[in-house]
């Protein structure tokens, strides 16, 4: 407790931080806020993902549809004889705070000590007679635009139809079968722990709860109600007969609370009567309410945002998702701009239903298929997890950044105890050989349990603030900042005390002068553990001082320290272009230290996602010190690494190998090699026989094409920086978030911008441009402007 109060009293804005602090993920229920009239429709087939057969289960991960409320997630297969649902909570962690270094100095790496994400429960929900040979006209869909699965088949002169949603107003998931034609349900319904548990059932409900070995509690509840017919518990499954429609509502959680006082736990939440009540809340209205108030709460979010990057063909149109996504890999085929705006869509979609107010996105989202996921399904962040958050701000879902911030804020106390304790310990090779230690960090993996995993990771406390301050460039929100502010203060407080002086020679000169260089580090996640000075360090430390300087100001806070700090960023080594290879240095050596083609773009960290280096306002060797690295570092690779690379490949207004590193990234993912499986989900080879799901490039390849599409940073907005031909004729997409606090609306024909409707959610002035042309507009928050830029 006394290094919580020394970190709070010198990092001020307690009373901002004190909201977020300690609230439960599983919160008990409230009242539900019910839309009124009809669901708008949907756009289908724009937006959707459609399939003409069941999902397998033993591929799940690559077969099922996702849905999730930003808490409870869960994978569907669609199966009409035997659905089956694997659920999972966010909150649902193995592990500990795992605050102990091995004699190397790496933080314990595994499920029993770091710990991971695992399952919560799986539901089947069966039909006797409807096996996919005894049916016809099958449709398996998920609407992205509408936020739910439908199912539909004919079985003799019956439509059956099957809709599966996960509910964030009423916290539960909801599975509603229907049909029309005089026909009749029968069958069961079972609900599984992953973990060992007794289930229980009576009356018209199947429950289970338990305890994690760290203590966790847990506990997952089903309710099944029938319009006619019964339903009827049966030892440990629940039996319905005679029904003309179904409803099976499902709830369940955790008693995790983010807060380090009380061990991350609420030891006064009882997880399983909390389903109960959220179960019961909703099973007081109807199906059709419920499905209701879903579509206008997802909506209310997907809606800010449309794409259209032309049309597609018929023939195109008729083929299902699969086969669409194999013929558009085909050499010579004919480009899909429908499906590649649905990519896009999907996307923003996977950010609605996991990232909300909760527990942020981490490797695999709300989506596991067994309880045994890579690299535990972790926070990542020396790229992953700050991938995953690129796409919010840029595609119109600046809420669902929230779950980030808010992770941050409700972990940073724990991370600087920690810091304190063992940054300095004798066996971490990051160590700082000063002695002197402040502020805090991170290892390349956190846990929500405060806890670190493997190597430290010094630079992450910097990239971390990074994602922080750009999401104020977009929302220009002064009360999330003065939140946020206190972490950016603690990072500077570590760099301050970690950066050596050492002297450096001016090619150019010949003379020397004294600069400020990372302590002994690594470029992640290759090269030598004791470089000093290495791009990625540098880099991110530049940005994290600028960042500070202008949040000082903004707040009017502790001037004395910010011009301290100024005079540092002053003093910081950049790097230089190596005269050996012609590459932006990634170590401060000529040489290159590691592998050429290697995944991560850690040199490039200040083109993307920093601003310092730009082809408008960059010395044009440094670009092309930054164009030759890239190009090095070739056009294959991990999903991430090419949504990484398009992302620098658009800011260097290359349109179309930005677009050819999209086209890998959704070619079909065969024989375990990289790429999109059938539900959208990116998938890359770990060993020649095995593969694995990862998540984060299904928000950084978005992200990629929001790039192609505008370009901004602070005081100038571009257009259609990188558009590549395929969708050159002519397009539309409205919603896209622009930073110093924008939002635009973009038609073009021809390559060309044929309007622009610029929108102030709190910024005021900005330049626009489109190739030549240039306007500067001012504007007050919630005006808007429309301009006709000259072609």
């Amino acid at each position: 407790m006394h290094a919580r109060r020394r970190f709070l009293k010198g990092a001020g804005a307690l009373s901002a931080m004190l909201p977020l602090m300690g609230l439960p993920v599983f919160a008990a229920p409230g009242p539900v806020r019910r839309p009124r009239g009809s669901p708008a429709p949907g756009s289908i087939g724009k937006t959707s993902l459609w399939y003409d057969s069941p999902a397998v289960e033993a591929n799940v991960l690559r077969e099922g549809l996702p849905i999730g409320n930003g808490r409870l997630g869960a994978l569907v297969g669609g199966d009409p004889a035997r659905d089956f649902l694997y659920l999972t909570d966010g909150s649902m962690w193995l592990g500990g705070l795992n605050d102990k270094l091995d004699k190397e100095g790496q933080f314990n790496y595994t499920t029993a000590d770091f710990g991971g994400l695992t399952m919560l429960a799986k539901l089947y929900v069966a039909v006797e007679g409807h096996e996919f040979a005894n049916i016809t006209d099958y449709r398996r869909e998920l609407d992205l635009a509408q936020g739910y699965i439908r199912i539909s088949y004919r079985k003799g002169n019956v439509r059956y139809v099957r809709e599966i949603f996960a509910s964030h107003p009423d916290d539960v998931v909801v599975v509603h079968l229907s049909q029309s034609g005089g026909g009749k349900h029968g069958g069961s319904i079972e609900l599984l722990g992953t973990h060992g548990e007794a289930n229980q059932g009576d009356g018209a409900n199947l429950r289970f709860d338990g305890k994690l070995e760290n203590g966790l509690k847990y506990g997952a509840q089903v309710k099944a109600m029938a319009s006619s017919g019964t339903v009827s518990a049966h030892g440990s499954t629940l039996r319905f007969d005679g029904c003309e429609s179904l409803t099976v509502i499902f709830c369940g959680g955790t008693n995790y609370a983010p807060h380090l006082a009380t061990g991350y736990r609420d030891q006064a939440l009882d997880p399983l009567v909390r389903s109960r009540e959220k179960v019961e809340a909703a099973a007081k209205v109807s199906a059709a309410v419920l499905l209701h108030t879903h579509m206008a709460d997802h909506r209310g979010l997907f809606d800010t945002m449309s794409v259209d990057f032309g049309a597609s063909s018929d023939e195109q149109r008729a083929m299902d998702t699969w086969k669409r996504l194999q013929a558009r890999a085909q050499t010579n085929s004919t480009a899909d701009p429908e499906l590649e705006a649905s990519y896009l869509q999907f996307g923003r979609y996977l950010t609605i239903a996991g990232s909300r107010d909760k527990l942020p996105t981490g490797l695999q989202g709300l989506w596991l298929g067994d309880n045994d996921p890579p690299w535990m399904a972790d926070y990542h962040n020396d790229v992953n997890l700050q991938m995953n958050y690129w796409l919010p701000d840029r595609a119109g879902l600046s809420s669902c950044f929230d779950a980030m911030a808010n992770y941050c804020l409700d972990q940073v106390e724990s991370w600087t105890a920690i810091t304190h304790r063992f940054f300095n310990d004798p066996s971490n090779g990051f160590r700082n050989s000063s002695g002197k230690l402040a502020g805090w960090t991170v290892a390349i993996s956190t846990n929500i349990h405060g806890g670190n995993g493997w190597w430290w990771h010094p630079t992450g406390s910097a990239w971390l603030c990074n994602s922080l301050w750009q999401h104020y460039q977009y929302v220009m929100d002064h009360d999330y900042l003065a939140r946020v502010y206190p972490l950016m203060k603690g990072a500077c407080e570590f760099w301050e005390a970690r950066l050596l002086t050492i002297s450096v020679t001016d090619p150019s000169t010949g003379s020397k002068r004294e600069v400020l260089v990372d302590d002994a580090d690594w470029s992640p996640e290759q090269g030598p553990k004791n470089a000093k000075g290495n791009t990625y360090s540098q880099e991110l430390v530049w940005d994290l001082f600028e960042n500070y300087r202008q949040a000082s100001t903004l707040l009017g806070r502790d001037a004395d320290y910010a011009a301290k700090i100024a005079q540092m960023q002053a003093r910081l080594y950049l790097p230089r272009v190596s005269d050996k290879n012609g590459w932006l240095e990634e170590w401060m050596s000529p040489d290159n230290l590691g592998e050429v083609e290697h995944r991560h773009l850690s040199p490039l960290i200040g083109f993307f996602p920093g601003d310092r280096l730009h082809p408008s306002s960059s010395p044009p060797a440094l670009i092309e010190g930054v164009t030759k690295l890239l190009q090095a570092r070739g056009m294959v690779g991990y999903g991430w690494g090419c949504a990484w690379r398009a992302i620098c490949w658009a800011r260097l207004k290359n349109p179309e190998k930005a677009y050819q590193l999209l086209l890998t990234n959704l070619s079909p993912a065969h024989n375990h090699h990289n790429g999109t499986t059938q539900n959208f989900f990116d998938f890359y080879q770990m060993t020649a026989d095995t593969d694995c799901f990862q998540i984060d490039a299904n928000y950084g390849t978005p992200t990629a094409m929001l790039e192609m599409l505008l370009y901004s940073r602070p005081g100038v907005i571009e257009l259609l920086p990188a558009l590549p031909s395929a969708w050159a004729a002519a397009g539309r997409v409205t919603g896209i978030g622009a930073r110093g606090g924008f939002r635009v609306d973009l038609t073009w024909r021809d390559s060309h911008v044929s309007s622009a409707t610029v929108h102030s959610i709190g910024g005021t002035k900005t330049t626009l441009k489109h190739g030549q042309w240039s306007k500067t507009i001012v504007l007050r928050a919630g005006e808007s402007i429309t301009v006709a830029p000259e072609s």
